[in-house]
């Protein structure tokens, strides 16, 4: 490497919404470069144009952002080593593999699509139901090196699509040390010939990978086990190309899985109830919806601390951590060498831990907008950071602040008379009415008034203030909820509280 500086990268196709998979890989990056004070790296692998989707790099970079990951370079910001989509950068892939072929490490293939299908349907046996293009049937198929060279250059020089694949060599053992499975080895035979360049000249991801980390001075690479069967193809590559002593230092990170033990995916969270993905997203082609935690009423904050913990944790007891404080406790050595299970009740009482432990101010903004979309107008923003102040330690979710906090600003729908009734008579209710005469007459509205006037007035009608209680808060909130009655009083105002009391009593009468 020319560069000794940590230099990590996530590279994702814009082909949709981004799994809490791909966030997860991406915070870990984030974390190990942060601690190491190298640079986090944004590259688009856009080649495979069949699977582009319109959004999809927006949606990514905007997820990021939420999350707080943003990074040092990218599509968005640019950088010393752009462009960072691969679609232009396509020049520079053939150059590459033409320097494969000339050292005899690749080779051209014309097979067309039902010349590939025969293939699988001829060979394909009861022990080998996927017949595979690699070192016992390259010899059986049309490309550079069955056909006589004059061929393959008039083939060439016609125009006639092919692809370039990598020659797999015959019984090698192909090993690299991965940081945090150890050393990892495969046999070369086992290993079909991957296709480099496709027909329309666009690099697969195999090649493009390896061209682009060399570029871009990558030093680490860390992506999901589900990319390990590629290792091989991939060492091979830095080895033919660049040199095994330039390749970055690789970490496969273990699976996110589903409450059932299998790879986290759409069908879990339709199946259990919790999305998936990062933020709302929209399929442009199919309309299909998929719900986002962010839009659910997480914190980016709680986000980010239940995704460090899947699959890693810092040997203490801690479970809740700033972003600052992962990057401090970071350690790849701590992450688990096994799957682990995505549990969206846990992550729930992440986020109600990370709604209490920030100011209100924090994420005003977000549940302010929440309010609106429920046709509640906030016009006294100092006003409602306080309510939420107040009723924050109800709270799971954003969402949960209109259900735990409308009553302060509308007056409830419905009242929860039934509640009430069991243990109402008529002293009762003689008591409320002498309550509302003495709130009408009060000069000065602030709780201890409120609190030392209803005190007053049950000492004089000797009733135990416990039993008058539970009927208040009904009156002003509609059910048994809420904050301290008498803050609620004080912030809804005299007018309000008082017609809220009034209301209720002629609900009982007529109950």
């Amino acid at each position: 490497m020319s560069s000794k500086k940590v230099r990590v990268r996530f590279a994702p196709s814009p082909t949709g919404g981004l799994h809490l998979g791909g966030v997860r890989t991406v915070l870990f990056n984030y974390l190990f470069a942060k601690k190491q004070g190298g640079e986090f790296i944004l590259r688009i692998e856009d080649t495979d144009q069949t699977r582009f989707v319109a959004g999809a790099e927006e949606y990514i970079t905007e997820t990021l952002r939420w999350c707080g990951l943003e990074a040092d370079e990218g599509p968005h910001k640019g950088g010393q080593y752009g462009p960072y989509r691969q679609s232009e950068r396509k020049p520079l892939y053939k150059e590459y593999a033409e320097k494969l072929i000339a050292q005899g490490q690749a080779y051209y293939a014309f097979d067309t699509s039902e010349e590939l299908e025969n293939m699988r349907q001829q060979y394909k046996t009861d022990e080998n139901p996927s017949p595979q293009y690699g070192h016992t049937l390259r010899g059986k198929m049309r490309n550079s090196l069955t056909l006589p060279a004059e061929e393959v250059t008039r083939l060439l020089s016609e125009g006639t699509p092919h692809v370039v694949r990598i020659k797999m060599p015959d019984n090698e053992t192909i090993s690299f040390q991965d940081m945090i499975r150890g050393e990892v080895s495969f046999q070369s035979e086992l290993v079909d010939d991957k296709v480099l360049l496709k027909a329309d000249g666009m690099p697969t991801y195999h090649l493009a990978v390896v061209v682009d980390d060399y570029l871009m001075h990558i030093s680490h690479a860390f992506r999901g086990e589900e990319w390990l069967s590629s290792a091989p193809v991939h060492v091979l590559l830095w080895k033919y190309l660049f040199g095994l002593e330039n390749m970055p230092q690789w970490a496969h990170l273990p699976l996110i899985l589903g409450p059932d033990g299998s790879k986290l995916s759409k069908r879990h969270g339709n199946k259990y109830g919790f999305p998936i993905f990062a933020m709302n997203w929209t399929d442009p082609r199919t309309q299909d919806f998929t719900e986002g935690f962010r839009e659910r009423g997480f914190l980016p904050e709680a986000f980010v601390n239940v995704l460090a913990l899947l699959g890693w944790n810092d040997g203490t007891d801690q479970e809740v951590f700033s972003l600052e404080e992962l990057v401090e406790r970071f350690d790849l050595s701590r992450v688990n060498h096994s799957g682990a299970i995505f549990d969206f009740e846990k992550a729930k009482w992440f986020n109600s831990e990370w709604i209490k432990r920030l100011p209100a101010e924090k994420w005003q903004p977000t549940v302010k907008t929440i309010f609106e979309q429920a046709g509640i107008a906030i016009t006294d923003d100092t006003q409602f950071t306080t309510v939420l102040e107040l009723v924050k330690d109800r709270c799971t979710l954003l969402s949960d602040f209109v259900a735990q906090a409308d009553f302060f600003f509308r007056a409830p729908a419905t009242i929860d008379t039934p509640a009430i009734q069991p243990k109402w008579n008529d002293q009762k209710q003689l008591f409320f009415v002498e309550l509302i005469r003495a709130y009408e007459l009060m000069s000065s509205w602030d709780h201890d008034s409120l609190e030392k006037e209803f005190k007053e007035i049950a000492a004089v009608q000797q009733l135990k203030t416990g039993e008058l209680m539970l009927p208040l808060r009904i009156m002003l909130v509609g059910g048994k909820f809420g904050p301290g009655v008498f803050d609620i009083a004080t912030m809804i105002g005299k007018e309000a509280t008082i017609a809220r009391i009034k209301h209720t009593l002629q609900l009982l009468q007529t109950a």
